[in-house]
């Protein structure tokens, strides 16, 4: 039987055992991904999530390179450093006639090149000889798509499918299928050079290559649907100049982050690149899809935390989020999609399943803290730019989620936000901590609903405190100091009811019965970073995350070694998250505790030392920090993962005490400091308005020296030691 990772009861996401954990490579452009191996193959069996996928559905499910019936040799793999190409370098094994070797391995290259583009795949196969003699070649490729939708790669079984019809050749071919939804959908294949045999969904090439002669084969790969055909796929050079295009559009608005250690350059730069990666653009600006290969989709925390961990780096990325939110917020109530008016959307798909209903997550607002959220992220937003046109765009969209915050999210009026799922199919847990069995007390029986869980009073702390000052820039006194006092209030009752004194830290939540759920978490550090508690108990608080209980070495883990359902290998109950972490540090950094910052951010770095392209992924196993051992992976990590990839960023922001206000014009650094591995940090281009500014960061023995490299504009710089 394979393994099961319980993301709730009705949607998990499935480990078979038989799955073998190698890196693999990815690509994504828009609502297009692709995870393949590092051959650039796709093989079922070998990697289940493996294929080519648009819009929620697999379009292809096999597709395979062979040297007539055998697999080349990997010699290495990689995909470029801005994700925009993926290559592979494969030779020949030794072929045989007979018993007698008539081509020695490594006499041929195979150089296989590809790009993505929204909708398509284009891919350059270039094979050389660097025999002594001609050599006739047999290039052959393999092909299919089931036409799956990603919940049935994920594990979800359906008791019905639409009809694979049948393949149409009329110079391109066509590999089609008709969901129960209606809607056809092709892949099409365009062959630039003709194969000179196609048998089924087999092509061989026959290649004639004289002594140190190349040949290239070149290919498209397009996802139709019968309403959404996709344009007529350029060549390679073309797709891939159109991409860098792209990611050059946006590269300038960024500060861009240079130090003295080369490793944390080339983690920064991961980063980035599969931020860019996973930022999609919508019609109301840049948002950035959650994961690949599960969460490749608008998902509304992750987005607003990513913004949030973005904002000094690029804030344009929260722009793009707020205003997509708000697009989307839910209008009226709606059972089945745990809709409640002024509620900020979880999660949007598209596919076959999400049409018919199969799974609530068309349109989804499950969650109890992307609506307090979304309010904080405004208020930091306005802060960091004074960008008081979109406030005033979206204030009644801010105004509704206050709405939801005082009204259906705290059904009882006990000023706590709670959740309890309307839909038969929803999330059980509507927190971060989505996982069914994540919310339990200190005996490890599960919370039962309606819930309240402590990071999300944190939020909502936030988002009264930030509206509080939203309304004043507006000019709204009475209702600034409303908002103030709902705040002030919320965080009293908060200490109350969360506070465990022999557990030095907060309660993960508080049932339906108010019964505090007795267990050290993770989740208490959001409620330093958010700033609700009270200065002596954030100390106490930070220093129960940083006991090598909670602390791994790798990372903070999201439950405490010794409680009752800790496990190191478990989704949400023992592993470590690198956002999650990152939030803890900033939290640490807000009440002083700057060892405890360098000392993960130290961790984090290491971590990204270790695996593969440097990119973080979704988690890791929660295991202690053994000496010259790597981390133990996650079987079913999403890598890249969108909060993981801007971890570093509120690392560092945590790290150096980095705050930027653009209505005072003034750039401050806070008990700044550096680890001692990074003698020198520089930031270019942070913008403060209008103005632009380059600083160069260094490291002193108990704080950090600040110089002054550039400056365009009225700024001020300030280092508060």
């Amino acid at each position: 039987m394979p393994d099961v990772i319980d993301i709730d009861e009705y949607f998990p996401i499935i480990a078979d055992k038989d799955r073998r954990l190698i890196p693999l490579r990815v690509l994504k452009n828009g609502d297009t991904f692709a995870v393949f191996d590092q051959h650039g193959d796709i093989i079922q069996g070998e990697a289940s999530e493996a294929g080519l996928y648009h819009a929620g559905t697999r379009y292809l499910s096999n597709f395979e390179l062979l040297l007539g019936r055998r697999r080349p040799l990997l010699l290495s793999s990689t995909t470029s450093p801005d994700n925009a190409v993926f290559t592979a370098d494969l030779t020949n094994p030794d072929i045989l006639d007979g018993e007698r070797v008539v081509v020695p391995r490594g006499e041929l290259h195979i150089f296989r090149t590809r790009v993505l583009s929204n909708g398509s795949c284009v891919e350059r196969i270039r094979v050389s000889n660097f025999a002594r003699h001609a050599v006739d070649v047999p290039i052959v490729l393999t092909f299919d798509s089931d036409f799956v939708d990603v919940f049935e790669v994920r594990g979800t079984r359906r008791e019905r499918r639409g009809d694979r019809l049948p393949d149409l050749e009329a110079g391109d071919l066509l590999l089609q299928y008709r969901g129960l939804d209606g809607v056809e959908r092709r892949t099409r294949i365009e062959w630039r050079h003709r194969p000179d045999h196609l048998d089924g969904r087999r092509a061989t090439f026959k290649l004639a290559l004289k002594p140190l002669a190349r040949i290239d084969l070149e290919l498209a790969v397009s996802c139709d649907t019968a309403f959404d055909t996709q344009p007529a796929v350029g060549t390679y050079e073309e797709t891939l100049s159109a991409v860098r295009d792209q990611l050059s559009s946006t590269a300038g608005r960024r500060c861009t982050t240079f130090s003295s250690n080369e490793s944390l350059n080339r983690w920064i730069g991961r980063s980035m690149a599969d931020l860019q990666m996973m930022i999609t653009e919508t019609p109301y600006g840049a948002y950035p899809y959650a994961g690949i290969p599960w969460f490749s989709t608008p998902f509304g925390r992750d987005g607003l935390i990513t913004a949030m961990e973005l904002l000094w780096v690029d804030p344009e990325i929260a722009r793009g989020v707020l205003r997509f939110l708000a697009q989307t917020q839910a209008t009226e109530y709606n059972d089945a999609q745990d809709a409640q008016p002024g509620k900020i959307l979880h999660e949007m798909r598209h596919g076959e399943m999400a049409a018919l209903g199969e799974i609530p997550f068309a349109k989804y607002y499950g969650t109890a803290d992307a609506t307090p959220l979304f309010v904080m992220l405004a208020s930091a937003y306005f802060e960091r730019t004074g960008d008081r046109a979109l406030i005033d765009r979206i204030w009644t969209n801010i105004v509704a989620a206050l709405d939801w915050m005082r009204t259906s999210g705290d059904p009882d009026g006990d000023g706590f936000i709670e959740y309890s799922r309307r839909s038969h199919a929803g999330l059980v847990q509507q927190g971060w901590k989505d996982s069914q069995d994540s919310i339990f007390h200190a005996d490890g029986s599960l919370a039962e609903p309606p819930i309240a869980l402590c990071e999300v009073q944190g939020y909502a702390y936030g988002a009264w405190l930030g509206a509080s000052k939203l309304a004043a820039a507006r000019g709204d006194e009475r209702q600034s100091r409303e908002w103030n006092d709902r705040a002030e209030a919320l965080r009293h009752r908060f200490e109350e009811a969360f506070w465990c004194d022999d557990l030095n830290t907060y309660a993960l939540a508080l049932d339906g019965q108010k019964r505090a759920c007795r267990v050290r978490t993770s989740n208490a550090g959001h409620c330093l970073f958010t700033g609700i508690a009270s200065a002596d108990r954030a100390q106490r608080t930070c220093a129960t995350l940083m006991h090598d209980s909670s602390f791994s070495g790798w990372g903070i883990r999201t439950v405490a070694a010794g409680e009752s359902r800790y496990n190191p290998m478990s989704y949400h109950n023992g592993s470590v998250w690198p956002h999650d972490t990152a939030l803890v540090a900033a939290g640490l950094a807000r009440y002083g505790c700057t060892d405890g910052v360098t000392r993960i951010l130290d961790a984090m770095f290491d971590l990204s030392r270790v695996v593969d392209l440097h990119r973080l992924p979704e988690l890791v196993c929660g295991f202690h920090r053994r000496e010259s051992e790597h981390p133990t992976l996650y079987p079913v990590a999403c890598a890249p993962q969108a909060w993981a990839s801007a971890a570093v960023f509120l690392l560092l922001e945590a790290c150096i005490g980095l705050r930027v206000d653009a209505t005072d014009r003034r750039v401050s650094f806070t008990r700044g400091t550096l680890p001692e591995n990074i003698d020198w940090l520089q930031l270019s281009n942070l913008s403060v308005g209008r103005a632009r500014v380059d600083l160069r960061l260094e490291r002193h023995t108990h704080d950090l020296g600040v110089t002054v490299l550039r400056r365009e504009g009225a700024v001020d710089i300030v280092a508060v030691k």
